[in-house]
């Protein structure tokens, strides 16, 4: 049914797309009126309940969207921070309850704090101004400021990728032939800067190898990582660097279609973006023909519409087609069948980022970076909890004290854990600061994940086992629901967690590391296989803290899955 589906959505192309037209729907009142939702169903020729179930999965098309008029982060950085209940507090004045909404995340952990209003975000000192952010006074257009810098070779935190420089890269790639800059690729040892550091070479070749004349590139910017603002960093400072690293994928691979998919909590950079991509086109650096070449290539900027599960590169292209953003079981892959049934490649934002230095240096000196296994550099991005929040880029295989005391400045407080590469990322008790470098085997030789690389400091004070209750929460929320292990397990263990600091309640350890096992092994994706992670280190290193919650020895359930 989904390849039908698929193919009924294509058959208008990108530039009418079922999943746009969903949010142009929703924009008036925060969700689309039933009867506008079975003329789409009719014009795209597919089932209503298809499009029902898409339009009520999305954080800003469900219906319980209707009336919001103010959203705050509820994302990690800003929980741990500790501001969210005062924020809350100070919204009341001036909204009722039910005007008052959700986001996570809106990428400002550097002062926490963050909120939306009227397609803004805000955060820090705002929190304290809210009359005049409601009244649009001059100063309270809601931009931000954090630190950026390099330690070492700047290739993604440099000056900004000028117009000229864009269109000397172009000239620069359309002399290759793809098949060389392929190999290229492949000398550089890149791996997905998205999280599971995936090698970046086999993606593109797979695509590259597979028949058929329509190919997709697409760019996944729904940076949804609690956390992390490095992606959001590059969309809205280095704009033209993230479309020429696109733009690439796109000629080696043979597409002419790139497609930009950025998460609608980031307002500020799909406004950047879309106006990047103009300027390109007004330059002939998109369209057909370019630079009087025989490659075609044109870019297309979808606003997502709040929905974790769609940094996963399944659900993201479902979402695309109008469908339901639903885990896909593989394979067949993307590069073999993906968007609209096409052959495709998607990639993060970071890891685009990186290619148009591998074009112009050549692989072999990006593998001169970092580690043999981990090449390159790394964004990292540092939360409010540090005395230097912002956005970091360093050699993989620096020392994560290194990131911590001299691009950091340490901590402003005490942190007793850093919660490191988002939800499903590993938890990291301060003591185990000294044994990891920032690269992907570190991190998995002591059982952690560095995933996106973002880092979030809890607090001495902030109870482990409430923080442990939100990432089972957040999960249940963000679940697509088709798989049974997360879609239960995900709210099991919220359950559990939350009768344990509230009644006299002691969760049995053998049954919740059943729940962590099922969780690991039955899910379909990361979501509910990566969330056991960050659970397990916590049972592992604060297994004082949480022993009260647990019955019996507190060993039992800090043991891996297969020591039980």
């Amino acid at each position: 049914m989904s390849k039908n589906l698929s193919a009924l959505s294509g058959r208008q192309g990108l530039h009418n797309n079922l999943f746009e037209r969903l949010g142009q729907l929703s924009e008036p009142t925060g969700a689309p009126e039933k009867e506008d939702l079975q003329k789409l169903a009719d014009e795209f020729l597919v089932g209503s309940a298809n499009v029902y179930g898409a339009a009520t999965f999305y954080d800003f098309t469900r219906p319980e969207n209707k009336g919001k008029k103010i959203y705050v982060c509820n994302g990690s950085a800003c929980l741990a921070a500790g501001t969210q209940d005062k924020l809350r507090a100070n919204l009341s004045t001036h909204f009722s309850e039910e005007e008052i909404g959700e986001m996570c995340c809106l990428g400002r952990c550097h002062e926490n704090s963050a909120f939306h209003y009227q397609g803004h975000n805000y955060s820090g000192e705002n929190m304290a101004r809210l009359e005049q952010v409601i009244a649009r006074e001059p100063g309270c257009d809601g931009r931000d400021k954090y630190r950026v810098a390099s330690r070492g070779r700047a290739i993604l935190s440099g000056p900004a990728l000028t117009p000229a420089a864009c269109s000397q890269v172009v000239e620069t790639l359309l002399a290759q032939d793809p098949e060389n800059l392929l190999a290229s690729i492949r000398t550089s040892g890149l791996r997905g800067r998205g999280g599971a550091g995936f090698p970046s070479y086999f993606k593109m070749d797979a695509c590259r190898k597979a028949p058929g004349d329509t190919k997709f590139i697409v760019c996944n910017a729904d940076e949804g990582d609690p956390g992390s603002f490095s992606d959001r960093y590059l969309l809205e400072q280095q704009p033209l660097l993230v479309l020429a690293g696109l733009m690439i994928a796109g000629y080696v691979v043979g597409a002419a279609y790139g497609v930009i998919y950025i998460r609608a909590e980031y307002p500020e950079s799909v406004d950047i973006i879309e106006k990047a991509v103009a300027d390109m086109k007004s330059q002939g650096l998109l369209g057909e023909g370019i630079k009087g070449s025989h490659f075609n290539f044109d870019i297309k900027v979808i606003k997502a519409r709040g929905a974790y599960i769609c940094g996963e590169e399944t659900a993201l292209l479902a979402s695309i087609e109008g469908q339901r953003p639903e885990v896909r079981v593989r394979p067949p892959y993307p590069a073999q069948s993906g968007l609209f049934g096409k052959p495709t490649v998607v990639n993060n934002v970071e890891t685009l980022a990186n290619l148009p230095y591998i074009l112009t240096q050549g692989g072999e000196a990006y593998a001169a970076m970092g580690t043999p296994k981990s090449t390159g550099t790394k964004l990292i991005s540092l939360d409010s909890s540090f005395r230097n929040p912002g956005v970091y880029e360093v050699s993989m295989g620096t020392p994560l004290s290194v990131v911590i005391e001299e691009l950091g400045g340490g901590f402003h407080r005490e942190v007793k854990a850093l919660h490191i590469g988002g939800p499903l990322g590993g938890l990291v008790p301060v003591q185990k600061i000294p044994d990891l470098t920032v690269d992907f085997e570190s991190f998995a030789q002591n059982g952690f994940m560095l995933g996106h690389a973002s880092i979030i400091g809890i607090p001495e004070e902030f109870p482990m086992i409430a923080y442990l209750e939100h990432l089972f929460a957040f999960t249940a929320h963000e679940s697509c629901g088709k798989c049974f292990p997360c879609r239960l397990g995900s709210v099991r263990g919220q359950e559990l967690l939350h009768k344990a600091q509230t009644e006299s309640y002691q969760v049995d350890p053998v049954l919740f590391n059943d729940l962590l096992t099922t969780l690991e092994k039955g899910s379909l994706c990361a979501l509910g296989g990566g969330i056991p992670l960050p659970v397990r280190n916590a049972l592992q290193y604060f297994a004082e803290e949480l022993s009260p919650y647990f019955q019996g020895s507190r060993q039992a359930a800090s043991k891996p899955a297969n020591a039980i």
